[in-house]
């Protein structure tokens, strides 16, 4: 028994320790992932890899390439990261470790694949405090009396500027406090802002297409102008009186207006008939110059009468001999498809059959047939 039990103690052991060794060392999947950097001062070999501040990954190798450094990282499976994603090394104090933030949180869509690169332009690294120190050293030596100073205009200006701000603190406080809200209400409105710029960038296009047409425009404009500067007199005077006129129209107006409203509703009417005989008033205005132009050759100046040949015995032959060919002459005006005329001719006798021949004599004597050849019944 005893020997069983050393045997298998062991055993045991190996498990367990196997079991930690996988538990610690390669208990998790991870995925891998190469970020390009300008440059990457205190990035190190196990530097963290955070999102939102908290690590998922550690960086394994940071290799210069060019002038580029190669930063490799892990990190673990189960974090999905954006297929747009970007990497930014985080300076959290002046002196210390850094770490590689991934930037933005995946929130859905496509995601990074394994193995993935980012290229220099999705990274960003910090501003080095020695770039500060070199920039702030070029601002004096620029502003230096080998610079801007060279003549003292500088101080100059720093004399000035203080003898004009003297005494206006609350002032300069009051205007940097306004425009503060100003900047705020452009920053509310920047989408209508944005609008009308680009309204007034296409309306300013517009014009500039049109240049030849808008300088006409100014100069007829202008001539305009200047015609109404000479006869200023005139148009103040037509002006005024104008303004007398719509001033006494008004009070007509206000005075008369039941029979006004009553003029119009007639006048409206009228408009209705005119418009339902507008077939005959346009007949009356082709037929009314000739019928006045007949007027005046029928009048006699002379005897102060008309003068006019009637032709009632051609009018009465013409009744015996075809009235159907008079009939239609008249209907003809108003009909102009000859329907009525068809119709008439088939109603009235033919032509003649209201003449008859006379008794006796070898010369005819024609005579008019009361009853229009039976059509009208006569008492004989």
């Amino acid at each position: 028994m005893s020997l069983l039990r050393r045997a298998v103690a062991p055993l045991v052991v190996a498990v367990l320790a196997l079991a930690f060794a996988l538990t610690i060392l390669g208990g998790e999947e991870t995925c891998t992932l190469t970020a390009k950097f300008p440059r990457a001062i205190s990035i190190y070999e196990g530097s963290d890899v955070r999102v939102l501040g908290v690590p998922i990954g550690k960086v394994d190798s940071v290799t210069p390439s060019g002038t580029e450094v190669e930063v490799h990282i892990h990190y673990d499976a189960d974090v999905s990261l954006p297929e747009d994603a970007q990497a930014v090394i985080v300076a959290p104090s002046v002196v210390g470790d850094r770490y590689i933030q991934i930037t933005p949180v995946h929130d859905g869509g496509p995601v990074l694949e394994d193995g993935a690169t980012l290229e220099v332009d999705s990274t960003a690294t910090p501003i080095e405090l020695d770039q500060i120190y070199a920039s702030i050293d070029e601002l004096t030596v620029a502003l230096g009396p080998t610079g801007a100073n060279a003549d003292g205009a500088l101080s100059d200006l720093l004399r000035t500027t203080a003898e004009n701000f003297g005494g206006q603190g609350a002032q300069l406080n009051r205007t940097i406090r306004d425009f503060g809200e100003l900047s705020q209400t452009l920053d509310d409105n920047k989408e209508e802002l944005f609008g009308s710029a680009a309204e007034l960038e296409s309306f300013i296009g517009t014009l500039a297409r049109n240049d030849t047409t808008v300088r006409r425009f100014n100069t007829s404009l202008a001539e305009v102008s200047t015609m109404l500067e000479g006869e200023r007199e005139e148009l103040s005077a037509a002006l005024g009186n104008l303004s007398t006129a719509l001033g006494r129209v008004s009070v007509f107006v206000r005075e008369n207006r039941e029979s006004l409203g009553r003029n119009v509703t007639g006048l409206n009417r009228v408009a209705k008939v005119l418009v339902k005989q507008r077939d005959a008033l346009d007949e009356v205005l082709r037929a009314g110059p000739l019928a006045l132009n007949n007027l005046f050759l029928a009048y006699n100046p002379q005897t102060g009468t008309l003068d006019t040949n009637a032709n009632l015995g051609n009018l009465a032959n013409e009744i015996v001999s075809d009235p159907g060919l008079l009939l239609c002459s008249f209907v003809a005006q108003v009909d102009k498809t000859g329907t009525l005329c068809d119709l008439i001719d088939s109603i009235l006798p033919r032509p003649g059959a209201l003449t008859k021949p006379g008794a006796a004599g070898a010369a005819r004597e024609e005579r008019v047939d009361p009853s229009f050849g039976g059509l009208v019944e006569v008492t004989r």
